[in-house]
């Protein structure tokens, strides 16, 4: 590609983001890239701690979700704004990623994959964030993924269940696990 991100496609006002959307089911990729560069940090977020603190799937998947997001972007209502369905689009394809891998591992590689890596957790507190980061991490990784998208990321068990293929009365059982272990793991 010729030239900086910067020279191709021309910042617009934040209240023009129903705009860049309409531009880009249009077919513009201009208004796509702007789209994504307003978003991409926030999704590489969330994306960074589904795949446990891994960087290069974090990446992937990031990437992943945009792709998946240009393909769909025409059934984009704008019911929600686009960071809403950006951010939808991200989970399901970080999970479908995870269900994808867990048919082709058995359980006794998955041990064998080692510790987990730490997650970062913003904090005032520089300890707090450590003590947290190792709390998050020792936690098993379907209560983790609970915790995450329901406390942070606000999802309703009836969402979580839908997006990782488990029942509501699981993913309920899978939070109190997870606060559960969190506080004993603080304490």
């Amino acid at each position: 590609m010729a030239g900086t991100i910067d020279e191709l496609a021309p910042a617009e006002p934040a209240g023009e983001e129903p705009g860049l959307v309409a531009r880009a089911r249009g077919g513009d990729a201009r208004a796509f890239e702007q789209l994504y560069r307003r978003h991409a940090d926030k999704v590489y977020g969330l994306c960074w701690r589904l795949c446990d603190g891994d960087r290069a799937k974090a990446e992937q998947a990031t990437q992943d979700a945009f792709v998946r997001a240009w393909e769909k972007l025409d059934t984009f209502r704008g019911e929600a704004q686009f960071g809403t369905w950006i951010h939808r689009i991200t989970v399901n394809v970080v999970l479908g990623d995870r269900r994808l891998l867990q048919r082709w591992t058995t359980f006794e590689d998955a041990e064998a994959g080692g510790p987990r890596a730490e997650l970062s957790v913003p904090a005032a507190d520089h300890d707090l964030s450590r003590d947290l980061e190792r709390a998050l991490s020792r936690l098993p990784k379907g209560a983790r993924t609970v915790l995450w998208l329901h406390d942070v990321e606000g999802y309703l068990h009836e969402e979580i269940a839908q997006l990782t293929g488990i029942a509501v009365g699981t993913s309920k059982a899978q939070l109190h696990r997870a606060r559960k272990l969190m506080k004993e793991h603080l304490q």
